[in-house]
């Protein structure tokens, strides 16, 4: 049984290609208030290609405990979680299934996820290789993909508490 599992998992790793992180906070509509927001997403270039990427972000996704589309699953009340983010230093750590990546964040993005207790994080399904990590990325740029309405209906949403050095 774990032979089967672990198949998968290598099946989907293989399949996700280059996964990345990047790190902005906006005004929430509600209260005025920054939010912090972690988008993971894939550049695409897993064994399968762009398409094959998709399909294993999904199942990724699946396997992890996220759901796709609309709603947002806020972490905090689920018993048992792989995904965690950890603030501290100027640098935000993302661990999950699949994914284990360090990012700096400015000094707002910090201050919106201690204030809010969480971050929202969106792993999109939809590949974006323009936004390798090391790229300059522009406001319009970032914008554009995490604002597209294909991106955000086919992406896992979730608040993530936040974990600090004790």
């Amino acid at each position: 049984m774990s032979q089967t599992n672990t198949a998968s998992a290598a099946s989907i790793q293989s399949r996700l290609g280059t996964l990345a992180v990047i790190p902005w906070a906006g005004e929430h509509p509600e209260d005025g208030a920054d939010i912090p927001f972690l988008m993971a997403y894939s550049l695409g270039d897993g064994i399968e290609g762009p398409s094959g990427t998709e399909a294993a972000v999904l199942a990724a996704t699946e396997e992890i405990g996220l759901p796709v589309g609309g709603m947002i699953l806020d972490l905090a009340y689920v018993p048992r979680t792989d995904v965690k983010v950890l603030v501290e230093g100027g640098k935000a750590v993302l661990t999950m299934p699949y994914l284990h990546v360090t990012c700096p964040v400015p000094d707002e993005w910090t201050t919106a996820a201690r204030l809010r207790g969480s971050v929202y994080l969106i792993f999109a399904s939809r590949p974006w290789p323009e936004a390798a990590p090391g790229a300059e990325v522009g406001e319009e740029a970032l914008r554009a993909f995490a604002g597209d309405h294909d991106v955000l209906t086919t992406a896992a949403h979730c608040l993530v508490p936040v974990g600090s050095v004790r």
